[in-house]
């Protein structure tokens, strides 16, 4: 694995594989056909692009969309990677040229649609070319039981049979069933394959069901809070995305939109904007994003529930990929549940494949109403053990939120669904209480029902949330129709008997996001430029988490840059001495401190391949290094980095807490602790300032934890 190591420094600049990243490309280059289930951003692509560069050939990779091929070839080609496709946007001339250059063995990696795979040309074209490696992305669409079945991916393994040499095969995807799996390993014809699951949870992405919230003043104020961040919302329908992107856009805000109902033309244009970050907001359906490789979304918001948890994950996973924090929010309602329902209804034919999508529609609705973990949910979901307790970063784990006794106001709307007899929906029962005095509520005599104006301090909209939010925690009930009509449950009677009481949260309101450092909106609009001149994506140039990198620790010279992670040596060689310029400039002009001496490149782990990887982040620390720039350094979230120097602690090794434990509060956490007990998390922290998080309590339980083991402590 030595010289894969030293061309992952060469092509890539890094210095470290992702976890799983080594075994899998080991696989390959040993000639093992192997299945790798990964998550969004865990680095599938380069699982397969280093193998190609290791073995003698061409490698074939089959991807579904034109946009991700774009994607990948713009970024090899940055890396100085020899490498074409050949899809639908080319001529015929082009594709020849291609297939040319293919046979003469001028390319390390060609992608092409499955449906290429069906041309008798290009199959006979291709027989010539020694072929070193296979690879199936997005390998899921070739079962009908994925989430995103395709029928043309049917055509991989009779392209496979047709070879006259079989290729070493290797197929990815970021979720997949049991069923799933095995339906890949057999249409594929997979021999003896190794498989690899690396995990699907992504520590560094936040999770949050949102129920009963005016989803458009939810998503207006959550945007303007976070203006410079770059972000999807999906929505269900067209008609939602269109009325969606008109009101965003009345605002001013640069948002795009997405979905089957616009041209080719227009479709591409939004996205290429979306990716070159000349508009921040993509609002689509979900025909966007397999294969969107813009790693600096930061935020994904679900206008609507998906219809199962397999599209939710991989659509919320589009944040984040850069390892650095992404917030996924779901905003749920009632009316989401009919839609899906009506959505399958219409798109599968078959009784056997309707029933088992239904049955996923159910697991999505639990989802959203779930009071546990969200993350211990999703990863029971995909059949992943999760650690016992809280994950401290999810809104059921960490809302901040204040509970709330609402039964009065709750057995009022309750008293009014069954004045009305359970015949009408959230519209009537919110003008009824209100007190409006439209045609329809005097036609059917409510305004002398006794409920009439119960409420008519809320404004009309918040009477509909409030009512939405009875249905979705279970004391109202919609029927399954056209025009849903609201029901009363057993809990709700409950309630209307004072058998049981209603607790709310209060909502959570997005805050202005704080303000990036000045260096970094240097660094990004100097990217911006550069990226621009040659029409690719900013990203091509280098990922935020490598110009964050630059920021924490300035580097002056070409040496010092190229330890920089992400910095190749044709990056370095093609614009290094313009991120110098602009790194040099703000040093004279703002004098910041003395800045770390940035890790020297490595063509192996630096910490040596037998260092346990939490060692090596305590050595890193040891050397001075923030701990952002560790994360960044090490492809880790920032979670990972704390968890790691807590388990060092408690393996007996020195620890500086300063960084994880902020000087003024720790006397304060002890006390709490010693008033609290320190088994739940979550109680300490809803009792502490917002300052202190999850990570100082943790540590500070860490750094005193033989006082805390006796009598009454944790």
């Amino acid at each position: 694995m030595q010289n894969a190591r030293n061309l992952l420094q060469k092509y890539y600049g890094y210095a470290d594989f992702r976890p799983g990243q080594a075994e899998i490309i080991a696989s390959l280059i040993n000639g093992t056909d192997t299945l790798a289930v990964m998550p969004t951003g865990a680095g599938k692509s380069l699982c397969y692009q280093l193998p190609a560069l290791l073995l003698p050939g061409t490698a074939i990779v089959i991807s579904p969309l034109i946009s991700l091929m774009k994607d990948q070839l713009d970024a090899l080609s940055g890396a100085g990677i020899p490498a074409a496709y050949i899809n639908s946007s080319l001529t015929g001339a082009a594709v020849n040229e291609r297939l040319y250059n293919t046979r003469a063995g001028r390319y390390k990696l060609l992608y092409v649609a499955p449906e290429r795979l069906e041309s008798a040309y290009f199959r006979e074209a291709i027989q010539t070319v020694a072929i070193s490696l296979l690879a199936v992305d997005e390998a899921h669409c070739i079962s009908q039981w994925g989430h995103d079945f395709r029928p043309s991916y049917r055509a991989v393994g009779p392209f496979i049979d047709s070879l006259a040499a079989r290729p070493v095969i290797g197929a990815f995807t970021a979720t997949a069933t049991a069923h799933v799996k095995q339906d890949i390993i057999d249409l594929l014809g997979l021999k003896k394959p190794a498989t690899y699951y690396t995990g699907v949870d992504r520590a560094n992405l936040s999770f949050a069901v949102s129920r009963g919230e005016n989803k458009k003043d939810f998503v207006l104020k959550y945007v303007a809070a976070n203006k410079d961040k770059a972000g999807i919302i999906y929505a269900a329908t067209r008609k939602e995305v269109d009325n969606l992107y008109a009101v965003l856009r009345k605002t001013g805000q640069p948002v795009g939109k997405y979905h089957a109902g616009l041209g080719d033309d227009e479709r591409r244009q939004s996205q290429e904007a979306f990716i070159r970050d000349d508009i921040n907001i993509m609002i689509a359906t979900n025909a966007f994003g397999m294969g969107i490789d813009k790693p600096d979304v930061r935020y994904v918001i679900h206008y609507n529930m998906p219809k199962n948890m397999e599209s939710y994950y991989q659509e919320a996973g589009r944040a984040g990929r850069d390892g650095d924090p992404g917030e996924c929010i779901l905003l749920f309602g009632a009316q989401d549940i009919q839609l899906q329902k009506f959505l399958i209804d219409q798109s599968v034919l078959d009784s056997e494949r309707k029933a088992g999508e239904f049955a996923k529609l159910k697991a999505m609705v639990d989802y959203c109403h779930t009071p546990a973990c969200l993350r211990r949910y999703i990863l029971d979901y995909f059949g992943e053990q999760a650690a016992a307790g809280e994950c401290g970063n999810c809104g059921n784990c960490n809302d901040g939120n204040d509970l709330a006794d609402i039964t009065a106001e709750a057995q009022k709307v309750l008293s009014c669904t069954v004045r009305l007899k359970e015949r009408y929906g959230i519209n009537l029962i919110a003008d009824v209480l209100k007190g409006a005095r439209n045609k329809k509520v005097l036609q059917l005599g409510a305004d002398r029902l006794p409920v009439y104006g119960l409420l008519q301090e809320y404004g009309l909209q918040d009477l509909k949330d409030l009512i939405n939010r009875l249905i979705a925690t279970g004391y109202l009930g919609l029927t399954d129709s056209e025009y849903p009509v609201v029901k009363l449950t057993a809990l709700g009677a409950a309630v209307l008997k004072n058998e049981a009481k209603v607790w709310q949260k209060t909502p959570k309101r997005p805050q202005p996001a704080a303000q990036d450092d000045a260096l970094f909106q240097q660094l990004r609009a100097l990217r911006k430029s550069i990226a621009d001149s040659l029409g690719v994506p900013p990203y091509v140039i280098f990922a935020d988490t490598t110009l964050k990198e630059m920021c924490a620790y300035r580097p002056t010279d070409r040496q010092a840059l190229r330890s920089i992670k992400g910095v190749g040596e044709s990056k370095l060689a093609r614009y290094g001495d313009d991120f110098l310029h602009i790194i040099r400039q703000y040093c004279s002009e703002h004098n910041p401190p003395p800045r770390p001496a940035p890790p020297a490149p490595a063509t192996s782990d630096a910490a040596g391949d037998d260092t346990p990887s939490h060692v090596a982040t305590l050595r890193l620390y040891q050397a001075g290094h923030p701990l952002a720039a560790i994360a960044a350094r090490r492809s880790l979230t920032l979670l990972t980095v704390q968890d790691h120097l807590m388990r060092c602690s408690r393996e007996g090794h020195e620890i500086d807490w300063s960084a994880l434990i902020p000087a003024r509060y720790e006397a304060l956490i002890l006390a709490k602790i010693d008033e609290l007990g320190a088994s739940r998390l979550k109680p300490l922290k809803d009792a502490l300032p917002d300052a202190v998080d999850y990570a100082a309590i943790k540590a500070t339980i860490c750094k005193h934890r033989k006082n805390l083991l006796r009598p009454g402590g944790q």
